[in-house]
């Protein structure tokens, strides 16, 4: 088992995110090939990180507990499965507990130091909290910067050379023609926040607020320009036609080679949408591109339904969809629900509807740059809704 290293574990670990590369992807499968024992090992991972996930860090984090508790939630579920299957195979799996439980150690310590290393946890041995409300860029390392709206700074890589600039609201990086090796970077925006990022071919990107967007630091002639976002971007794609630009969102995808449009790919939204201001673009599923492509042009919305895997277009106005960036709020034949979470998002306020029938409901309304006071204020004058605001928590009824 010689070749069960941290570079397998980073391999795995991109094959669970669906981040993994094809090369990456080559390159773990001719591992699993190579041993059954590699194989069993994978599934092994897998069953562990499923468990980690039920575990659900805190945000706060205490390392005595934390260890306490991964160590007693992890062994009674896995005694118990061992425990079931032992009257068929007892002898083989008893042979099998010391080796499994030493690589389910080895995957959950690996889980966690990840868990609190990308979270900030560790920097020149202090335990440093990372606040909610912080623009975060994750570099290659997993190094975490902390982005100050009004500040400036120089980004730079493992071997101290500047890649970017960041200079208040935007962030920009510098192309580098003679990188060979993809290396990707992730800029977080908290709720009440925006920010935009020139990357490095010339493209922008504008962040809405609780959103991510995975990027290389420079791309490579010859491959796809590949790039994950989680939430919504607005894109202006710089014209290359011989590299492709790919959004990636979950099962979505948009292949674009110069043009500008929006995505919206919240994870908690059921429908992830893209809406085409100039150019032409094509979505397609996961594992579908040739088959099922569907092309859009100016001034239609693109919409994949997340429980179904279906694509529906219809014709919109895009200024309804793209004016977030100047800060305004567009409202149309949308259910309070729907407006409730973007509030939530545009404000970072709990929002919480008290009355079940409200959420249902569908209203139109337009807002430009107002605190939150004038918005509640105008549903509660035309619509005759009640609020109250208690701290950071909204109540409406």
């Amino acid at each position: 088992m010689t070749d069960y290293n941290s570079h397998i574990i980073n391999l795995i670990s991109a094959y669970i995110s669906k981040d993994i590369t094809k090369k990456e992807f080559d390159e773990l499968n001719a591992w699993l090939n190579k041993d059954p024992n590699n194989r069993k090992l994978f599934s092994d991972y897998l069953l562990i990180y499923k468990k980690a996930r039920r575990l659900k860090f805190i945000n706060k984090f205490d390392k005595d507990a934390t260890w306490n508790s991964l160590v007693s939630k992890l062994n009674t579920p896995l005694e118990q499965e061992l425990h079931s299957k032992k009257m068929k195979r007892e002898k083989t799996l008893f042979s099998l507990i010391p080796i499994f439980y030493k690589y389910a150690a080895i995957a959950i310590l690996f889980l966690g130091i990840t868990y609190m290393y990308t979270n900030g946890y560790f920097i020149k041995n202090n335990i440093v909290t990372i606040p909610e409300d912080s623009i975060t860029l994750q570099l290659e390392n997993g190094k975490i910067e902390i982005l100050n709206e009004d500040g400036s700074k120089q980004i730079v890589d493992e071997q101290g050379r500047v890649i970017g600039l960041q200079n208040g609201q935007q962030l920009v990086y510098e192309n580098d023609s003679n990188k060979k090796e993809l290396v990707y970077n992730t800029l977080t925006i908290p709720y009440g926040k925006r920010y935009e990022l020139k990357m490095a071919d010339g493209t922008i990107a504008h962040l809405n607020s609780g959103s991510s967007l995975k990027y290389p630091v420079n791309f490579i002639k010859g491959m796809d320009r590949q790039v994950f976002i989680n939430g919504e971007v607005n894109f202006d794609v710089a014209k290359d036609p011989d590299n492709p630009f790919i959004v990636k969102a979950d099962n979505l995808n948009v292949k674009v080679y110069g043009t500008v449009f929006n995505v919206s790919a919240y994870s908690e939204d059921k429908a992830a949408e893209v809406v085409l201001v100039e150019g032409s673009v094509a979505m397609y599923i996961n594992g579908t591109k040739e088959q099922g492509e569907t092309m859009l042009v100016p001034g239609i919305k693109g919409s994949l339904d997340k429980e179904n895997l279906t694509i529906s277009t219809k014709k919109v106005d895009t200024q309804i969809y793209t004016s977030w960036m100047n800060g305004e709020l567009f409202f149309r034949n949308m259910s309070f629900e729907n407006i409730a979470k973007k509030l939530e998002r545009h404000y970072n306020k709990k929002i919480v509807i008290t009355d079940e029938a409200l959420k249902k409901e569908i209203f139109n309304a337009h807002f430009k740059e107002e605190p939150i006071e004038n918005v509640l204020g105008y549903f509660k004058e035309s619509f005759h809704l009640e609020y109250r605001i208690e701290g950071d928590n909204i109540y409406i009824n």
